[in-house]
């Protein structure tokens, strides 16, 4: 069996794992590039493998850095099955989608003469997303697949609504991918469980060289509404779509059930982030909320559906919370909300999530004094906070406890999906605790497992 590695190495974003057994090749992960433009040119860029000669695709989670490259390679000629669990299926019906228009509105606006969009023809439409999803099979848990002459099995991981833990094995070694690993004490997610046996493991190091704040996100949460409804402004919120919008909904309706935060409206203006809170309920399994919680949780916002109904927040005369798309504000409804709020001193940008580097939220958290949206400059008056203990991927002591429980520590670790610093700092403390040997792969690094 053999790994070769095209995407989130020394770098998050873009994973894609091609593996080789005999006459079978499977690509675990199928990730677009995000963040800085010399990274998101690689989506340009010709697939490494003929798409036509790979068997399948199998998916540990419906995140777009994992799936968005899909239907650039159905395009482009692959038309095997791509497997994931029936959550991730569900979730990619809407990522996916979501991802071809806005793929078809970069395009646009390069026609329009931005220079941060260059390209005149989208990646790929909407239409190329929904014809990739027909090759989509949801499969059940825990149930071995047989894809020629290898045998897959995904495991409920819980890092967000389908995420799996993706096992493959050739018959003598066994070789399992992270992908996201989950957090303990998330406060909606179920716990990541703990796994006997792995040979080999493909491991995320997003959080690879830090620990997660301690302090408490509730408390943080209400600081940050009380400051900027007392200012009387608007508290706009970027935010991840899937799993963050759904954790910020929750800490937001338990502040008001305590009465901890006032009576102002809540806004979710994303119409990816609205599909999703939609299907939440839909599987109690893989969360915490009772039914009665999951209804009561969700219908503290106003959804704000059509784009009538975001411009309208545009022209807000009174103190709300608005949480829009897309997380690292640079694509999706927030972007128009940030050309209104964020020069005004009495407004509040809070970011929730990880912030990739070249991205507007870095920049903005980095303290930038203005920003661009489609080429124009707004300068940076609003104030910027964040709150960091709200990660759904592990911090690298819960990473090390989680590999703590294997059995017997696996033959080879390959670091990846992290920047290089947080890589290099996770390799350090795997080695050192467990004398494994652990690997930072490159670009186009191929490695047999025997």
């Amino acid at each position: 069996m053999k790994i070769t590695f095209f995407g989130a190495v020394e770098e998050v974003t873009g994973s894609r794992y091609l593996i080789e057994q005999e006459d079978t090749k499977i690509l675990v992960e199928c990730g677009l590039f995000q963040g800085e433009k010399e990274l998101t040119k690689r989506n340009w860029e010709k697939f490494p493998v003929d798409p036509k000669s790979i068997d399948a695709i199998v998916l540990t989670h419906a995140h777009i850095d994992h799936t968005g490259y899909i239907p650039l390679l159905v395009k482009n000629g692959f038309k095997g099955p791509i497997y994931c669990s029936r959550g991730t299926f569900s979730l990619s019906a809407i990522l996916l989608v979501d991802s071809g228009h806005l793929q078809e509105e970069e395009a646009k606006h390069s026609r329009d003469g931005d220079e941060d969009h260059p390209h005149v023809q989208p990646l790929y439409t909407v239409r190329d997303a929904q014809n990739a999803l027909t090759l989509f099979h949801a499969v059940d848990y825990d149930t071995e697949l047989r894809i020629g002459s290898l045998r897959v099995t995904l495991i409920a991981s819980y890092h967000i609504l389908g995420a799996s833990f993706v096992i493959v094995s050739d018959g003598k070694e066994t070789l399992t991918f992270s992908g996201d690993l989950g957090r303990p004490d998330d406060l909606i997610m179920k716990t990541p469980p703990y796994l006997k046996h792995t040979d080999y493991l493909v491991l995320e190091s997003t959080y690879g060289d830090r620990l997660h704040a301690t302090a408490d996100p509730m408390k943080e949460l209400a600081a940050v509404v009380n400051e900027t409804v007392k200012k009387g402004g608007i508290l706009v919120m970027p935010c991840f779509a899937v799993g963050r919008t759904q954790t910020m909904l929750y800490c937001l309706y338990q502040l008001r059930q305590k009465n901890a935060i006032p009576d102002v409206p809540i806004y979710l203006d994303s119409p990816m982030a609205i599909a999703v809170t939609e299907l939440f309920c839909d599987f109690g399994g893989e969360h915490t909320l009772s039914p009665a919680e999951c209804k009561e949780t969700f219908a503290i916002a106003t959804y704000m559906r059509t784009a009538e109904d975001s411009k309208k927040l545009d022209h807000l005369n009174h103190p709300a919370i608005i949480i829009a798309g897309s997380g690292m504000a640079d694509g999706g409804r927030v972007v128009y909300h940030l050309q209104h709020y964020v020069d005004d001193p009495k407004n509040t940008i809070l970011f929730v999530g990880f912030q990739a580097s070249g991205t507007t939220g870095h920049a903005l958290v980095k303290g930038t004094e203005k920003i661009y949206v489609f080429g124009k400059p707004y300068p940076v008056h609003a104030a910027i906070k964040t709150i960091d203990s709200l990660s759904a991927h592990a911090d690298y002591n819960e990473v090390l406890d989680w590999i703590g429980h294997f059995e017997h520590a696996p033959k080879k670790v390959f670091i990846t999906h992290g920047e290089l610093e947080s890589a290099q700092s996770l390799q350090q403390k795997i080695e050192e605790r467990f004398g494994c040997t652990v690997v930072i792969p490159k670009y186009g690094d191929s490695f047999e497992l025997d």
